[in-house]
């Protein structure tokens, strides 16, 4: 189950480690064995480093980043408490919605969080991991970097707002495309679909997304935390409804034997058979 009421994180459960250098809260990926894989409890921790970025006046800008070859390959299936379980089906769904709620919260904290985010982007980004990308304010990927939302392919529902983000950004017709197809694109298409900021090579993409960060924050911290607040409140007008069905949406397929089909055929390389139930 989710752990939701701990706020210490145990030795070698470090799921992001966070390092405060020059005015920069560099707040980093650190599974690289297992491409930086999402689960609750990274959630969790994602939730603790955000309240601490919060109110630390030493950090003027945020730099999201991640070790190795991959930014985040998504869900990470093998994670302990993985599955929610209820004594009933009913029971069940209403356990993941209000799972999939707890998640939104701790992501609306990271998302809102007064100083700017500049996200780092290499290799595999998909699923959560795009999603996660897509809650930065900036994104700069390296000309490796793969994107998709592949969860339709597996018998669920995008959960964490991805789509949403991708139809404010990209248009709707986009976020419908990737979300209901699951199909990967290059960075030069996400770039070209207004969802990347920069592309580099990427032996750069550090120090490239680096000079943005630092570049934010060498300008006046009030002012920048304002004009960040201004256009969230106009981008994001209807975000907070449309993920409360999100929610619902969510604990919906989660809960479906398409979903427990999807994962099996996944784990054993063959096509899923769905029946919608």
């Amino acid at each position: 189950m989710i752990d939701t009421t701990s706020t210490e994180i145990a030795e070698g459960e470090e799921r992001m480690r966070l390092e405060v250098e020059d005015g920069l809260g560099i707040l980093t990926l650190c599974r690289p064995d297992k491409l930086n894989a999402w689960s609750w409890e990274s959630t969790r921790q994602l939730g603790l480093f955000a309240d601490r970025i919060r109110f630390d006046d030493s950090i003027r800008a945020v730099l999201l980043r991640a070790e190795g070859r991959a930014f985040c390959a998504g869900i990470d299936i093998t994670a302990p408490g993985g599955a929610i379980t209820g004594r009933s089906g009913a029971e069940r769904a209403r356990n993941y919605y209000e799972g999939i709620r707890w998640v939104h919260e701790r992501m609306r904290v990271f998302a809102g969080l007064p100083q700017p985010v500049v996200a780092a982007v290499q290799g595999y980004c998909l699923g959560f991991g795009f999603e996660l990308a897509l809650m930065a304010d900036i994104r700069v990927a390296a000309d490796d970097a793969v994107f998709a939302l592949p969860e339709a392919q597996i018998g669920v529902a995008v959960d964490a707002g991805g789509d949403l983000r991708i139809a404010r950004d990209a248009g709707a017709g986009w976020a419908k495309f990737l979300a209901l197809t699951g199909r990967r694109i290059d960075a030069a298409t996400a770039e070209r679909l207004r969802l990347l900021q920069m592309v580099t090579p990427r032996e750069e993409l550090e120090k490239t997304a680096r000079s943005v960060a630092a570049e934010i924050a060498a300008n006046a911290p009030l002012a920048v935390q304002g004009i960040k607040r201004d256009i969230d409140l106009f981008a994001d007008a209807g975000l907070a409804d449309a993920l409360e069905r999100t929610a619902f949406a969510a604990a919906l397929t989660l809960t479906s034997e398409d979903s427990r089909e999807g994962y099996t055929a996944k784990a054993a390389r063959r096509a899923a058979q769905f029946e919608g139930k």
